[in-house]
């Protein structure tokens, strides 16, 4: 069987449209930011404060949003971050970023770039050596050719 180019482009064009038109093929949904909370804080709910986001409040370019993350931690063999989450509520895969610490790091402290496909929630998620998590959570708009909101 030969498929024509008129076809070809035919069966292109169909399969563009359901991807582009599913959401839940799209976007994350809530529930998988939840349990992807709930992965790697062990179940456990985490507390507000000791982590601190910085994003800005509004992305004129959602390719590359700046995301700085810090946790106020003594960083001593007895109380220190072992690790942070990133994650971005609207995206096709919530996890964007983690990062690691150790005592010896100093300071937990990161920035990365990330890119965020809509105005959504992002999510910053901190795991201390002693097993407690703290939460902080910042929405970033994402405007079009930096129009709107």
């Amino acid at each position: 069987m030969t498929i024509t180019r008129r076809q070809l482009f035919g069966l292109t064009a169909g399969a563009a449209t359901v991807l582009a038109f599913n959401p839940k093929m799209s976007f994350a949904a809530a529930d998988e930011t939840d349990a992807a909370i709930k992965a790697f804080t062990g179940g456990a709910e985490p507390a507000a404060g000791t982590v601190s986001l910085d994003t800005p409040e509004i992305a004129e370019n959602g390719n590359t949003v700046p995301v700085g993350v810090s946790v106020d931690s003594p960083m001593t063999a007895d109380s220190f971050v072992e690790s942070v989450l990133i994650l971005a509520d609207g995206n096709p895969s919530p996890a964007v970023a983690t990062f690691h610490f150790t005592a010896m790091s100093g300071v937990a402290e990161a920035k990365t770039r990330i890119r965020l496909a809509k105005t959504q929630n992002v999510i910053a998620v901190a795991k201390m050596n002693d097993g407690s998590t703290y939460i902080d959570r910042k929405e970033v708009k994402v405007t079009i050719g930096g129009c709107g909101g």
